[in-house]
């Protein structure tokens, strides 16, 4: 008897976790809708990037910077509506400069040569997103 409970209990757990995991993005930022997801996936990280260094919870942001790339990336590079439209080819652009710093050099600020850059990205694909490009 204990033996079959504890087998309903496992898959009772695993039904429960794969019900909440279904329930949308991990971070919660996106919706699938490309515009709306965009300029929040800008905002989002337009905060984590303009932190103080001395901020008490950069290193989390720095990791939710890094999951809502991975989730942007993952959700839309296979959509081939998306991919032709110029704000998606530099926000790409824009996060694999991002990603690649916090992959190579974790525990180091970003340059504001690197910033700067960001910035003018996010303001073209903001730009790009508002013309429907």
């Amino acid at each position: 008897m204990k033996k079959y409970i504890s087998r309903l209990l496992a898959l009772v757990l695993v039904a429960a976790i794969t019900l909440v995991g279904c329930g949308g993005s991990p971070s919660g930022l996106l919706t699938g809708n490309y515009p709306q997801d965009t300029l929040a996936v800008v905002d989002s990280l337009r905060t984590a990037i303009l932190l103080p260094e001395d901020a008490p919870n950069k290193a989390e942001a720095q990791g939710e910077a890094r999951e809502v790339i991975n989730e942007f990336i993952a959700r839309y590079r296979r959509d081939s509506s998306v991919t032709t439209l110029s704000s998606f080819t530099t926000m790409r652009t824009a996060l694999n400069a991002l990603a690649g710093h916090y992959s190579s050099y974790p525990n180091r600020p970003i340059p504001d040569k690197l910033k700067q850059r960001l910035e003018q990205e996010f303001k073209q694909v903001e730009t790009a997103v508002n013309r429907g490009a």
